[in-house]
């Protein structure tokens, strides 16, 4: 069962962190961005905040789940070590630039808080986890990995919930308030439950 639910995170975490590729090849108007006013895409420094945000976090998400295999882990502790950097670097440029950015969620208010949190809490289990490395605190950085991912992880969330969402108010920008927090305080309570369940 254990190893059934990392295959289905692995293939899903590939799979959205392959997603931003799309962004460059199918033009300014795909996807999410069909929801932005010419004006913000037209701005530069949105432009290198969204395309830092989605690069940064889609690679991440693509290395990030390889940090939960024990076995690889212990087998390969340099390669290990390897990734983790990768992931700390481009989460953290993948957490500001959503911090940025999500003051201009389509919707107001109300999903801007939702992304901003989110920027927020990746930010902090991300830098709080490889500080406690730097000490050698092995077990608070085992933790604080978790919530780390969880929060890189509503990335794969979003898109799982959005179109259902969609489906239920028939309609995107009630869905999109909805789903900025949806995709990640379940994943929390996830991670929450994983680390409580590790001791």
């Amino acid at each position: 069962m254990k190893k059934a639910l990392w295959i289905v995170v692995a293939i899903l975490a590939v799979s959205i962190g392959l997603y931003p590729a799309l962004y460059y090849s199918m033009g300014p108007k795909f996807a999410l961005l069909n929801s932005k006013s010419a004006e913000l895409l037209a701005n530069p420094i949105w432009k290198t905040g969204f395309y830092t945000h989605i690069t940064a976090g889609g690679i991440a998400l693509l290395v990030g789940w390889l940090q939960f295999n024990a076995s690889l882990r212990n087998k390969y502790l340099s390669f290990h070590r390897l990734i983790g950097k990768i992931y700390v670097v481009t989460a953290l440029a993948g957490g500001l630039a959503g911090f940025y950015i999500g003051f201009y969620a389509t919707g107001g208010l109300i999903p801007s808080l939702g992304f901003i949190s989110l920027a927020i809490i990746w930010l902090y289990t991300t830098s709080d986890a490889y500080l406690s490395i730097r000490k050698n605190d092995l077990v608070r950085h085992e933790k604080m990995m978790v919530y780390s991912y969880a929060a890189c992880f509503a990335a794969v969330t979003l898109r799982l919930w959005l179109p259902l969402l969609s489906m239920l108010f028939q309609d995107f920008l009630p869905a999109y308030k909805v789903v900025a927090w949806l995709c990640w305080v379940p994943n929390m309570a996830v991670a929450r439950y994983l680390v409580t369940l590790r001791g």
